[in-house]
């Protein structure tokens, strides 16, 4: 029988004639990149020579380095997938049958750390939908609080997560929140196996904080809605409960849910950087004036302002007053209340308001040495003053829409003041020195002090002080001026304006008149329209006979001119004086 002789061909480098002695197409690709993987050869020189393009050689060789000679077969009639270990695969179906809640890549990070290769997300997908799972799995671990020794709960926690459990995971497995899996975790890094350990003093002194005081408290404050948690935190602080901002806000959330609580509007924002901000107390204050919207005009008479002045640096508010007009007078008063208390700043900051530019402020502004800038028009948002108010509106509002007399007005207003400048402040939250008030960062320190002489001085040609008389009168150059019965015996303060005169007892006004100018002189020619405030002085004891009240408002006279001083006479009589003369010309 004879055998079959094969057709001798001379060996040939030509790609073409090579192509053609292919009887295979896996031979035909093994010869494509044998000379590639064999002899290391130019892959863009063999691209050139079999007309393939180099990223698909690149690939080949790659696929050929890591699968061998199965990477040349068709994909429909081998399987050119590495098939996971055995071990892996019933890895990954174990762990989906203990915690079904396992996602695709923590399965793949727990692979990764038993073997130290990570599938792919569609791969575990892949095993998942080809292998059973079991319908009942033995746990590893039972829950959290049903493990009896406290070490061994903890311990559970940390072998979870060194065999590469997510937080997420630990915490669902064992039942518990994942802040008790991070402060486990951070105790065993910390501390190593004595942060397992139960510590001498148990439970975290915080938690026994919360009684029924403290959320009766917050009940009490969240009456308000605009308070926020930080500002309740703050205001449990002066009175005595230490809890911390994320649990008022705990706190908060279930009153909402059981007395239905409006949440409060959040805050915040872009950061803008601040042109007035100061390195220093005293460096920079500001002033503003801001319409009480929310206080009914017809309740009080009118319309109703806050004009106050905040230091800079400490954002203490150093005076504050509730008035019924924005004038001139009402804003030099509340400067002098600030300037008696804490001296002058070296810059007083403000909008482009007239009350700040008027002539007689900036005389004042001169004489005590006081530099004035002014916020670019249109961005308010420049002076720290107008985010003191926002303050205002979140604590106060509230309280001022509910006040029904003047004198209640008046004490939500100082009430907030004081609130204010002893709660913690959101600027100082992350000082070193322990000082979180503006009252604490303030401290004593004061700008220029002046004597009480050299502080009238500047102030001459607009307040003057007298003392009212047991009616209640005050005498200002030949007028008889009436101011407030009950402050009988006080020294009040003159306002005099080039209009108007008012009349001022401790930042509250009392009443306020028309005035005239006798032509090319400072004398008062006549008083005219008067107006009486609302204030929160009352008599000791009222009076039997209430004369004002039996006249009615326009039949007593707020107003009274006296005459004028008598003509001094001299001492010595006319008759020794006409005796020395004749003395004198008879020598």
């Amino acid at each position: 029988m004879g055998t079959r002789r094969r057709r001798r061909v001379e060996p040939t480098e030509d790609w073409k004639q090579l192509e053609l002695l292919c009887a295979w197409d896996e031979q035909r690709e093994y010869e494509r990149i044998r000379p590639l993987v064999l002899f290391g050869f130019s892959v863009a020189e063999r691209a050139e020579q079999t007309g393939t393009s180099e990223r698909t050689l690149y690939r080949r060789v790659d696929r050929f380095e890591d699968e061998g000679m199965e990477s040349l077969f068709d994909p429909a009639t081998a399987k050119r997938r590495r098939r996971l270990p055995p071990a892996m695969r019933r890895l990954i179906v174990d762990l989906k049958g203990e915690y079904p809640a396992f996602n695709l890549n923590e399965i793949a990070n727990i692979a990764y750390v038993f073997f130290g290769r990570r599938p792919d997300y569609r791969t575990v997908r892949r095993i998942l939908d080809e292998e059973p799972i079991p319908l009942k799995m033995l746990r590893s671990y039972p829950p959290y609080h049903e493990i009896e020794e406290a070490k061994e709960r903890r311990a559970a926690i940390v072998e979870l997560h060194a065999a590469g459990w997510s937080v997420k995971a630990i915490a669902g497995y064992l039942s518990i929140h994942k802040s008790t899996v991070y402060r486990i975790l951070k105790r065993w890094i910390e501390e190593g196996v004595g942060g397992l350990r139960d510590r001498p003093y148990g439970r975290p002194p915080g938690v026994r904080k919360v009684d029924l005081r403290a959320i009766e408290a917050i009940r009490c404050l969240q009456e308000n809605p605009s308070l926020g948690a930080f500002r309740v935190h703050a205001a449990l602080e002066l009175m005595g409960i230490e809890l911390s901002r994320p649990t008022c806000g705990r706190i908060m959330a279930l009153n909402r849910k059981l007395y239905g609580y409006q949440k409060p509007k959040g805050g915040g924002g872009e950061k803008k950087p601040m042109p007035f901000a100061a390195s220093r107390r005293h460096e920079y204050w500001s002033a503003d004036v801001r319409y009480m919207d929310e206080i009914a005009e017809e309740r009080f008479g009118g319309r109703v302002y806050t004009i106050s002045i905040l230091e800079n640096h400490s954002r203490a508010i150093l005076a504050s007053a509730i008035t019924r007009s924005q004038d001139l007078s009402a804003f030099l008063s509340v400067f002098h209340l600030a300037v008696e208390r804490y001296g002058s700043p070296e810059t007083l900051v403000t909008d482009g308001g007239s009350i700040f530019r008027a002539n007689r402020a900036k005389a004042l502004y001169e004489a005590l040495n006081v530099n004035k800038e002014e916020i670019e028009r249109g961005k308010p948002w420049q002076s720290y003053i107008e985010t003191t108010f926002n303050i205002q509106r979140r604590m106060a509002d509230f309280h001022f829409a509910r006040a029904q007399s003047w004198a209640e007005l008046l004490a939500v207003h100082d009430e907030w003041v004081t609130n204010y400048n002893e709660q913690s402040h959101w600027a100082h939250r992350d000082r070193a020195d322990g000082r979180h008030s503006p009252q604490e960062v303030l401290g004593w320190v004061s700008g220029v002090h002046y004597r009480e002489e050299d502080l009238q001085r500047a102030f001459f040609s607009t307040r003057f002080s007298r003392k009212l008389d047991p009616l209640g009168y005050a005498r200002f150059r030949h007028w008889r001026i009436y101011g407030e019965e009950a402050l009988a015996g006080n020294e009040a303060a003159l306002w005099l304006e080039p209009e108007t005169l008012s009349v001022e007892y401790a930042g509250e006004f009392l009443s306020r008149y028309d005035v005239t100018y006798l032509p090319g002189s400072t004398e008062l020619q006549a008083i005219g329209k008067s107006i009486l405030f609302e204030t929160s002085f009352v008599l000791v004891q009222p009076r039997l006979f209430d004369l004002a009240r039996a006249l009615g408002e326009e039949g007593w006279l707020k107003a009274l001119r006296l005459e004028e001083y008598a003509p001094r006479r001299s001492r010595r009589p006319l008759a020794l004086q006409q005796a020395l003369f004749t003395y004198r010309e008879a020598l």
